[in-house]
């Protein structure tokens, strides 16, 4: 077991899932470029406000493992809490290897004091996060990992909890006549009743619109068993990286109309793993082009993010947002997909998906252990 301590090491931390997974048809190469940027601990936000080590398992020099190890200080100080986060974490089917892994992430998580370490997560929760224990028949869509069944019996084995599980809700434009009534009802009446109306964000001001969504966020999932405000410099990363993805149709924005306030919002991308999954790894010779053809090539979304500010929770904002979505979804490409991850405990979220007429498709679990 080595901590990464070379461009060669990390080449090597970014490549063993591409030996693991390549020959499976539903795993998805991400690219390699974005990984090292991601992992550039420069260029990252998230080391900001947070530190990290990434970990290779070697056998007779060669990678059989990966894992992370990180603090992320803004969670920490926020939820009042001393978590150490493990992530990135990919190995052959060997127990062994599993359990040196996670002793690894947990010695390094000690002498800083941590008092748990939960994982994995791919530095936070709205990265990659969670070991997939249901819908293994399914490709990921964007931001999901993808594991064979191993994963979560190495991970059990090596004594680690489960802390929570993430679901996936499946939505299709077909079964808009499995939705309840009410919810129809309730957005019809959110603009005539409560002076509320819900616009498309602007690619030309998205770092602004941003700012709003950052309002809603810290309203809406402040009491989430995860939750971590955005910053500044989070929500311009975040501003990047949906650059790519955007879509007019998919991201909303729900505004009162005498004031102007933001009271709710939607960011929906269209699943960029529809196009990740023919380029392999790579952006050249052919990846730029087919990621300019994105919106050609996807027929699927993924709403990740949808929320109302508590005080307005109650006037149908919510029930626009998904009338919006399946409005879109009849004229758009993408006719349906996947909302989610949505924790197991948030019963409302879950509630209104099942009056949507979803289903849970996909189970994440993340897990944790005592650090003494």
């Amino acid at each position: 077991m080595r901590a990464v301590s070379s461009r060669r090491d990390l080449k090597r931390f970014i490549d063993l899932p591409f030996r693991l997974h390549a020959n499976h048809p539903l795993w998805v190469p991400p690219v390699k470029l974005e990984r090292r940027l991601f992992l550039n601990r420069r260029m990252n936000a998230f080391f900001t406000h947070g530190e990290a080590e990434y970990f290779l398992a070697l056998r007779d020099g060669r990678v059989v493992g990966r894992v992370s190890a990180q603090v992320n200080h803004a969670f920490n100080d926020y939820q009042h809490k001393k978590w150490g986060w493990f992530g990135f974490f990919e190995l052959e089917d060997d127990q062994a290897v599993a359990d040196a892994l996670l002793d690894a992430a947990a010695a390094w998580l000690r002498p800083r004091a941590m008092e748990r370490m939960v994982g994995p997560a791919d530095f936070a929760m709205n990265n990659e996060s969670g070991i997939l224990i249901e819908g293994f028949d399914l490709r990921p869509m964007i931001v999901q990992p993808w594991h064979p069944p191993y994963y979560q019996q190495l991970v059990e084995r090596a004594g680690m909890n489960k802390a929570m599980d993430l679901l996936m809700w499946n939505l299709e434009v077909t079964g808009r006549d499995k939705v309840l009534p009410v919810i129809w009802e309730l957005a019809e009446k959110v603009e005539s009743e409560h002076g509320i109306r819900v616009r498309p964000m602007r690619r030309l001001q998205l770092r602004k619109d941003l700012d709003a969504f950052a309002e809603v966020y810290n309203a809406a999932w402040s009491k989430n068993w995860d939750f971590v405000p955005y910053s500044k410099k989070d929500l311009d990363a975040l501003a990047q990286e949906l650059h790519l993805a955007f879509d007019k149709h998919w991201f909303m924005i729900a505004e009162r109309v005498d004031t102007g306030e933001v009271v709710g919002m939607a960011i929906t991308v269209p699943d960029l793993n529809q196009v990740l999954a023919k380029m392999n790894g790579k952006l050249l010779p052919l990846g730029w082009w087919y990621l300019l053809r994105k919106s050609k090539l996807t027929d699927r979304v993924r709403v990740g993010f949808l929320g109302v500010k508590p005080e307005y929770q109650h006037t149908g904002v919510a029930a626009r947002l998904y009338q919006l979505h399946f409005d879109a979804a009849e004229v758009r490409p993408q006719d349906g997909g996947e909302m989610g991850w949505i924790l197991e405990t948030n019963t409302a979220m879950n509630r209104a998906m099942e009056a949507m007429g979803g289903r849970v498709v996909k189970r994440y679990r993340v897990y944790e252990r005592e650090l003494d």
